[in-house]
């Protein structure tokens, strides 16, 4: 079992990311059909508790649906932007608005059930511009989600705009981050567990 968690610093890639790169390089992020997206019967995402492969393939899985959807509906940036991925409260929202989705085209699912997805996207989409707002992502620009200190916290650090150059090559970046901490955190786990294991089964009386 695996127990080094350190991570390589930002600016380093291992060859395993190297590799994983390359595939992604080969992957087409352009915007798909939603019948692309992974066949099995809509469930909820907590993001919180995925594995690392499965982190991946949602991760995947969004982004080609936010590419279809902001395109086949003509968004502006100022309800999804293109560092959507980077601003948690965008991605559960548009994750949430992404199952639902799924749910509404449903073949199981009764006529109305698209026309109740329009009302309830209409309802999202005024909550995402507020979400937009609030984290002062733009088109062009990104900057981390200003964060509040509570009375005897250590004040938050500064905040500063960040240009977008290539949306594309950072979103590959940050999810390759993402699953490499998930996978971090994973091995460090299963290594607490195998030590536990082995003082269980040591002898109590051995020297």
């Amino acid at each position: 079992m695996n127990d080094d968690t350190t991570l390589p610093p930002a600016d380093e890639t291992t060859p395993d990311d190297e590799g994983q790169q390359d595939e992604w390089e080969d992957e087409d992020f352009g915007p798909t059909g939603p019948d692309d997206d992974a066949p099995g019967p809509p469930r909820p995402v907590n993001w919180n508790l995925l594995l690392a492969h499965d982190l991946e393939q949602e991760w995947l899985a969004l982004n080609r649906w936010v590419e279809w959807v902001r395109r086949e509906y003509a968004l502006p940036a100022s309800v999804i932007p293109p560092m959507w991925h980077r601003h948690p409260a965008l991605k559960w929202e548009l994750s949430a608005l992404h199952l639902h989705w799924l749910a509404a085209y449903d073949p199981e699912q009764d006529a109305s059930a698209a026309i109740g997805w329009h009302r309830d996207f209409a309802a999202t989409r005024h909550r995402l511009r507020d979400w937009v707002a609030a984290s002062g992502t733009r088109l062009d620009r990104d900057r981390p989600d200003r964060q509040t200190a509570w009375p005897g916290e250590p004040p938050a650090p500064p905040v500063e705009d960040i240009p977008i150059t290539n949306r594309r090559e950072d979103f590959v970046a940050f999810v390759i981050e993402q699953v490499a901490r998930r996978k971090a955190a994973e091995d460090a786990f299963f290594a607490r567990l195998d030590d536990a294991d082995l003082d269980e089964g040591a002898d109590p009386e051995g020297g």
